[in-house]
C-alpha cells in the first residue's frame, strides 16, 4: 500500500513537470492570438487570452489537448467540458460549436490539435496485435478521457521538436504512433477501435461519412449513403445520429454552411456565389439557413469576422 502512494504521488509530480513543460512550449511558439501551423504533420497550436462566446466549428479526427485554460464543445444536445486534465476526442468529423471558457492575459488558453487518420490506426491496431472492442454498440464519435503521464509525456516530447527540426522527419511520426498507441489502450481505446475496425457499423457509417465530407455539395440520396455503408437507409440514419447527433441531411448542411463562410472569408466571394459552389439552388434558402447557424446574415457575419481579425492584429 506504501509503495502504491509512492508512486502516485510520483506520477503526480512527474504530471506537473510535463504539463509545466508543455505550457512553455506552446507558449513559446505562439504569439498574439489565433492558430498556429506547427512544421509537424497534423499539430496546430492555438492561444487566446479571453474567452470566447460559442462558434460554429466542424471538428476533425484528432485528439485536442489543453495546456492551459479550458475549453467546451456543444454537439447538438451534448456538452463536452476539457481542460488539463482531459483530453477531447473525435474520430470523425463532427459539426458542433466551441468556446474558451478560461483565458485570461495572465494565464491565456494554450491548446493543441494533433490530427489523425483511420488509416493509421487500422494499421497500428493490426501491427500492434490489439484484441477487438469489447462492447458492441455504435458510440457518439466524440468523448474526453483522461490525459495520462504517458501520453502527456509523448506529447510533450513531440512539441518539443520544434526546438530540433532536422529531427522532426525522423522522430515525429514515431511519436505520433506512440500517441495514437497510448490512445488506443487508454480509456477511450474502444471508441477507437470500433472506428478502425474494417467491418464493424462504425467503421462503416465512418466511410459514408467521410465521402460525404468529400462530396457536401451533390444531392444528398441517404440510400445511396447506407448502401455504402451496407446498412438499410432506416439503420443507416439511426447509427449515423447515434455516432454524429445529426441526421445526413443536418449533417450535409452545416458543411455547406462552413464552407460558404469558408468562400466568403478566404477567397472573397459574394453570398449568392458562395451559396450556388457549395449546393444551395436558392439564395434566400441559404442566407435564412446561414443566419441561423452563425447568428447573422452572411454579409454582416463575414464583415464582423474581417473587423474581428484587423482588430487582433491592431
Amino acid at each position: 500500500m506504501k509503495k502504491q502512494g509512492i508512486d502516485s504521488v510520483e506520477a503526480g509530480v512527474g504530471k506537473s513537470d510535463s504539463l509545466k513543460a508543455l505550457v512553455a512550449g506552446i507558449a513559446r511558439w505562439t504569439t498574439g492570438c489565433g492558430e498556429f501551423q506547427t512544421p509537424v504533420r497534423g499539430l496546430t497550436f492555438y492561444r487566446l487570452d479571453q474567452p470566447t462566446e460559442p462558434n460554429p466549428g466542424l471538428a476533425e479526427p484528432s485528439i485536442c489537448l489543453i495546456a492551459q485554460g479550458a475549453k467546451r464543445i456543444h454537439l447538438e444536445d451534448e456538452v463536452f467540458d476539457y481542460d488539463a486534465h482531459r483530453y477531447l476526442l473525435a474520430s470523425v468529423y463532427l459539426p458542433s460549436m466551441y468556446q474558451v471558457i478560461s483565458a485570461s492575459p495572465e494565464e491565456p488558453y494554450l491548446g493543441l490539435v494533433l490530427k489523425f487518420d483511420m488509416r493509421e490506426l487500422s494499421r497500428l491496431m493490426i501491427d500492434s496485435n490489439l484484441p477487438a472492442p469489447r462492447s458492441r454498440g455504435i458510440d457518439r464519435c466524440m468523448a474526453t478521457g483522461e490525459v495520462t503521464l504517458p501520453l502527456l509525456s509523448a506529447f510533450q516530447r513531440l512539441v518539443a521538436l520544434l526546438d530540433e527540426p532536422e529531427d522532426i522527419p525522423i522522430l515525429a511520426p514515431m511519436l505520433h504512433r506512440e500517441i495514437l498507441y497510448r490512445l488506443l489502450v487508454g480509456e477511450q481505446g474502444d471508441r477507437l477501435r470500433h472506428i478502425a475496425s474494417s467491418g464493424s457499423r462504425s467503421h462503416q457509417v465512418a466511410r459514408a461519412i467521410e465521402w460525404l465530407k468529400a462530396h457536401f455539395a451533390q444531392q444528398l440520396r441517404v440510400d445511396e449513403l447506407a448502401g455504402m455503408a451496407n446498412m438499410s437507409a432506416s439503420s443507416f440514419h439511426s447509427h449515423f445520429r447515434a455516432m454524429t447527433s445529426l441526421s445526413p441531411l443536418q449533417y450535409q448542411k452545416h458543411l455547406r454552411l462552413q464552407e460558404a463562410r469558408r468562400l466568403m472569408l478566404a477567397e472573397d466571394l459574394d453570398a449568392t456565389r458562395a451559396a450556388f459552389q457549395v449546393g444551395y439552388e436558392s439564395s434566400s434558402q441559404f442566407s435564412r439557413e446561414y443566419s441561423r447557424l452563425f447568428g447573422a446574415p452572411p454579409l454582416r457575419d463575414v464583415n464582423n469576422l474581417r473587423q474581428a481579425a484587423v482588430g487582433e492584429e491592431g
